[in-house]
């Protein structure tokens, strides 16, 4: 058996448990607009300048953020991507949802890869308890992309996978700025 069909059976299995949240109001607000904040990591370049305001030492912390994020942009969108060039499950996403229509491929999300990078070196900066925040914020973004199906649930964990290792990579570089 090949890996293409374990991601198809996985991705399947995916789309089937994601569907009943697609179907109620309330996950389709959270989903949708977990996914349009993602959209060029806003969110969290956002969280990192909202948390500079006042401070010197975190306006340094946002800048390395946003240096850090814009290195894994580059990785994911204009290097990975263009190694596997994978279909997405649908060119505009659910039609329950009004996401932007993307311009890359689809594997691996870099939603997922943009969030969870995002989320390590913020928790850096913070500490506990906003780390949970960054967790579970990084979580519903990176969901977002298979809910809205934009992506498929494989290419959501691949970019989870790419931006842990992106965001371990950086965590000793962005220390400095702690």
């Amino acid at each position: 058996m090949t890996i293409n069909v374990e991601f198809v059976r996985l991705d399947a299995i995916g789309d089937r448990l994601l569907e009943p949240l697609r179907n109620h109001r309330a996950f389709v607000a959270i989903f949708g607009a977990a996914s349009a904040v993602g959209d060029f990591s806003i969110i969290w370049h956002a969280a990192g300048l909202i948390r500079s305001i006042g401070s010197v030492n975190r306006l340094g912390q946002a800048l390395c953020l946003s240096l850090v994020l814009g290195v894994e942009s580059l990785v994911v969108n204009q290097g990975i991507k263009r190694l596997f060039a994978r279909q997405r499950p649908t060119l505009s996403g659910d039609a329950r949802f009004g996401v932007r229509t993307p311009r890359t491929s689809s594997f691996p999300s870099g939603h997922a890869s943009s969030a969870v990078c995002a989320a390590m070196i913020l928790t850096m900066f913070t500490g506990w308890p906003f780390g949970a925040l960054w967790v579970v914020l990084a979580i519903v973004v990176a969901l977002s992309r298979a809910v809205v199906r934009i992506h498929h649930i494989s290419d959501v964990l691949a970019g989870l996978i790419c931006g842990a290792i992106i965001g371990a990579i950086a965590l000793p570089i962005a220390s400095n700025f702690s």
